[in-house]
């Protein structure tokens, strides 16, 4: 008889799964990329500066990661370096910006750095742009 619950998964599932990820993850970083991406086109560059660069360079840096990479993995395309720019500003974040907070702030940023871990050591799946240029998936 067959276990209800399995633990093989086939290909179709595993990349079905991976653009799952990919779309969630994205829209919810979205959700803090597009503000700061609004207040930097509006001119306005009050913003922290957590590691001493300044405050409009902190912000442009912040919406390249939140917003640029955020769109990048959204559709798949340099998902890999998009996941390296997301890690690192999710580091920031957890280290510097909230490095005195308690725990219960530095939460979510490390469940997305989590998240962009596995999607920089996995890969963004056949359904993306870099795996229908990669023809190296199997299934």
């Amino acid at each position: 008889m067959k276990p209800l619950l399995g633990t093989k998964a086939s290909p179709a599932t595993v990349h079905f799964a991976l653009l799952l990820l990919r779309i969630g993850a994205s829209a919810l970083m979205l959700t803090h990329g597009w503000p700061k991406f609004t207040k930097l086109i509006t001119g306005n560059f009050t913003f922290g500066d957590p590691i001493g660069i300044g405050s409009a360079p902190s912000l442009i840096l912040a919406t390249l990661a939140e917003f640029g990479c955020s769109v990048l993995i959204l559709l798949g395309f340099q998902t890999r370096l998009a996941a390296i720019v997301l890690m690192v500003n999710m580091l920031v974040v957890v280290f510097f910006a909230h490095g005195s907070d308690p725990f219960g702030k530095k939460e979510m940023p490390l469940l997305f750095f989590l998240i962009y871990l596995t999607i920089y050591f996995v890969g963004p799946g056949k359904h993306s742009m870099d795996g229908r240029e990669n023809k190296t998936w199997p299934g």
